[in-house]
């Protein structure tokens, strides 16, 4: 009996292990990981003139893959729409403008951070806004499911939030006039501001600056230690900083991602 049980613990044990690293190996069996990126958040991730995927979330997913070995298929996801995209298994990995938050890590894993993102909350020039409480009886725009939205829900206690869908229709909420402020990553103010020059969203609060790191299932030791090393690696080599630089035009702190990362 004792032998009986012993085999089948063992049998029990080996099924878990093998569980644990198939997603590694089903991308490479499979020849394409499949990666879940907002198109709609420029710089971060949209489309170009000739309606291809472009920007810095795409081409760290384009290196990921070559490095990888495998073919790349973007999966197109939104905001709200990432996390369940990866839990219903129909992405591999997440690389959109993915903050680590103790809530999310909850439900999935992150691999170690590959880039910084300060959160603000931009107005309308002219707008007198310098904290939260400035922000009292007035109408915020903010993408729902966000740790933006996280952030004023429990913060700006008196502001009217409006909630949109994605990035995409926000900025459009504010070029059109529909609302004067609006909380976001302080990468996009620049693109929400051309597309209506008359409406300039300048940063007033500086919400806080989160780390965006690649998500992945729970229970994948295997997936995660390499792309933990592939972070590291394209941290240290400068490919991923030249990425950031190409699209943001600024400089991402390599030193102090690989010190959150451990």
């Amino acid at each position: 009996m004792k032998t009986l049980f012993s085999t089948i613990l063992v049998a029990l044990l080996s099924l878990v292990t093998s569980a644990q690293a198939d997603t590694l190996d089903d991308i490479r069996k499979a020849g394409t990981v499949r990666i879940a990126i907002d198109t709609a958040i420029p710089p971060f991730g949209m489309t170009d003139d000739n309606m291809q995927p472009a920007g810095s979330d795409v081409d760290t997913a384009r290196l990921l893959a070559e490095d990888l070995g495998v073919k790349l298929e973007i999966v197109t996801t939104t905001g709200p729409t990432r996390i369940p995209t990866l839990q219903t298994n129909k992405a591999d990995l997440v690389v959109s403008t993915l903050s680590i938050t103790p809530d999310r890590a909850k439900v999935i894993d992150f691999s170690i951070p590959y880039a910084d993102h300060p959160s603000v909350v931009g107005a309308l020039k002219g707008l007198a806004i310098s904290s939260y409480a400035d922000l009292a009886g007035k109408k915020v725009a903010v993408v729902r499911g966000t740790t933006q939205d996280t952030d004023l829900t429990r913060e700006a206690k008196g502001a009217q939030l409006v909630r949109y869908e994605d990035d995409a229709t926000m900025a459009l909420a504010f070029a059109s006039g529909q609302v004067d402020i609006l909380a976001t990553a302080r990468s996009l103010l620049p693109a929400i501001s051309k597309k209506n020059p008359a409406r300039t969203a300048e940063s007033r609060i500086t919400m806080q600056t989160n780390y965006l790191a690649i998500g992945l299932r729970k229970n994948e030791p295997a997936l995660k230690a390499w792309v933990d090393n592939w972070v590291k690696t394209n941290l240290q080599n400068g490919k991923l900083g030249a990425i950031y630089k190409k699209w943001h035009g600024v400089d991402i702190p390599v030193d102090q991602l690989l010190k959150v990362g451990g």
